[in-house]
C-alpha cells in the first residue's frame, strides 16, 4: 500500500463559471489526464475533496466483496450451530 505524503500545490481561484485549473505540477505528479473523472465532495468544516472516479469504484467494488465474504462466513458459521 502508498503511504501518503501530503503536498501543497499552492492556490487556485474559482471562476465565474465556478471553475478552477487543478496545478499543473499536482496533475503530474498525480497522473491525473485530460478526460478523467474526478468526483467533488464536501467534507466537515466546507473542506472541497477531489477523487478519482476510478479510485471511488474500485473501493465500491472491494467494500462489496468484503461484505459477501462476511455474509458467507456468518451463512457457514449459522449452518454449523446446533
Amino acid at each position: 500500500m502508498e503511504k501518503f505524503c501530503p503536498q501543497f500545490y499552492g492556490a487556485v481561484t474559482v471562476s465565474e463559471r465556478g471553475q478552477i485549473v487543478i496545478p499543473v505540477q499536482a496533475r503530474r505528479d498525480l497522473g491525473i489526464q485530460i478526460g478523467e473523472k474526478l468526483l467533488v465532495i464536501g467534507g466537515p468544516g466546507g473542506a472541497l475533496w477531489l477523487l478519482r472516479a476510478e479510485l471511488v469504484s474500485k473501493m465500491t467494488g472491494q467494500w462489496l466483496e468484503l461484505a459477501r465474504n462476511l455474509e458467507t462466513l456468518a451463512e457457514e458459521e449459522n449452518a454449523e450451530t446446533p
